[in-house]
């Protein structure tokens, strides 16, 4: 009898138990050390904000640990740490995105990474292999929903981030192919995150970055320890494209999963954001202000904007509009193409400083919000790329339009390293003195030379 062709999880599984750092592509490596830069100065500017302290005291009244939370003095039980430093990375919309994955793949990978190199106790090269394979997988995984969890109902994040976590966590943790198998098949169990958070102001879009992380060490250490789960947890009767998608099965492209797996890199393809909001306001920032630089367009002069969004963005930053045109959250402000547009024409800017409370309450910027309304983008080239058009009409009756066909950090658009190590500083520098930014940004970017993780873990967490 012929040996039956290996599940989906099986071939992921031998693809991470075989993945060594120095077989991986260079220029993927050389990308992958500034995603982890760029997820954990994330993480350090998150820590400052409200959500990070109450979800810290929630955790901590749990217990005290002996693992670091990014930019806090609290130390945590593992998956606690774990917990946590999955809702800094993801915590203010501005972690790295794959858009053909639409899914955030470092909010989850980077803690699973940190989280069992630090309990293994393993070095700076194996940290980034596994971090590097986990994120393959989770885009290639989110690529063969075609888009399908959001309308669906479910947030992407939390449903491949506890197969991208696994196979992260699991890698650091010895297992072999076999169990590694077996983990993402336990690891089902635990997929979750629904997009109700789009509806109401709440926290929860961070959790379910966190989450997955947490969840995944539980499900390797389980397989190594011989616990079994299903093999077939994509393709499955009940598997997560069944189960997790409005469309049958046959509609996602779990050929894709696997194809040139290991030789053309998905990694290559991820965004780092320049702006913290959500991906489909970007064009419209970046057009408006362009618009009201380039005209010296005051905002008092404005009486209309129309913003064209991509069919496929308009439930996520154009409606419900009574609850996203005067956001009262950081949150709700980042899916509102109503403050977007609003904010970049008043502040002519958009920074993390025009996400307090302060920016949120700014009348001018409310009552522009009013006279915001959008379009679906009959010229949109999504979901190729992130784009958008904005047209402002001036009191006097002129009008003004600009669009933005090619997002930055694509292919036809790469940051420079630098801008992204700016990044990082502007980041950190929110908590840390420069000093210490710097000593933190070069230990990062020296990943590879590093014998034991748990050392630059412990400089990430506040004295």
């Amino acid at each position: 009898m012929d040996n039956p062709a290996p599940t989906i999880a099986e071939s992921l599984a031998e693809f991470i138990a075989r993945l060594d750092y120095a077989s991986i592509p260079a220029a993927v490596r050389a990308q992958a050390k500034l995603h982890w830069l760029d997820s954990i100065g994330v993480a350090l500017a998150s820590s400052g904000f409200d959500f990070a302290r109450k979800a810290c005291a929630g955790l901590a009244a749990l217990g005290s640990g002996e693992y670091p939370v990014i930019g806090m003095p609290a130390r945590l039980a593992l998956r606690d740490a774990i917990l946590m430093n999955g809702m800094l990375v993801h915590g203010i919309e501005f972690d790295d995105t794959s858009l053909p994955g639409r899914v955030h793949p470092s909010a989850f990978c980077v803690p699973s990474a940190l989280g069992a190199g630090c309990f293994s106790k393993a070095g700076g090269k194996d940290v980034m292999a596994a971090y590097i394979g986990g994120v393959e997988c989770a885009v290639r995984l989110g690529m063969a929903a075609r888009g399908g969890f959001t309308p669906a109902g479910f947030n992407a994040v939390g449903v491949i981030g506890s197969f991208g976590s696994v196979l992260t966590a699991g890698k650091l943790l010895g297992l072999d192919a076999a169990q590694l198998a077996m983990a993402q098949g336990i690891a089902y169990s635990t997929a979750s995150g629904n997009r109700e958070f789009s509806a109401a102001d709440s926290w929860t879009k961070r959790f379910e970055a966190g989450w997955p992380a947490a969840s995944a060490i539980t499900a390797a250490m389980l397989a190594k320890e011989g616990y079994v789960g299903p093999r077939t947890a994509y393709e499955g009767r009940f598997g997560v494209f069944t189960t997790y998608l409005n469309a049958p099965a046959p509609a996602a492209d779990l050929a894709g999963i696997t194809s040139g797996l290991g030789r053309d890199w998905e990694f290559s393809r991820i965004l780092i954001k320049l702006l913290p909001s959500c991906y489909f306001n970007h064009a419209i920032i970046n057009s408006t202000i362009a618009l009201v630089r380039q005209h010296n367009i005051a905002t008092s002069d404005i009486r209309a904007i129309r913003v064209l969004v991509p069919q496929a963005g308009i439930s996520t930053v154009c409606e419900p509009r009574d609850k996203k045109v005067a956001p009262n959250d950081i949150a709700a402000a980042q899916f509102s193409v109503y403050y977007s547009a609003a904010c970049a024409a008043t502040r002519r800017r958009f920074t993390l400083q025009e996400l307090d409370a302060g920016s949120l309450h700014d009348p001018a910027i409310r009552a522009l919000a009013q006279k915001v309304d959008y379009a679906a983008d009959p010229q949109s080239n999504f979901p190729a790329h992130y784009s958008g058009g904005v047209e402002i009409t001036t009191a006097d009756g002129r009008t003004f339009s600009a669009r933005e066909d090619v997002n930055a950090g694509s292919t036809e658009n790469p940051l420079a390293a630098s801008a992204i190590e700016d990044k990082f500083l502007a980041n950190a520098e929110r908590v840390l003195p420069r000093g210490r930014a710097l000593e933190l940004r070069d230990r990062l970017l020296d990943i590879e030379s590093c014998s034991d993780i748990g050392d630059i873990a412990a400089e990430l967490g506040a004295s």
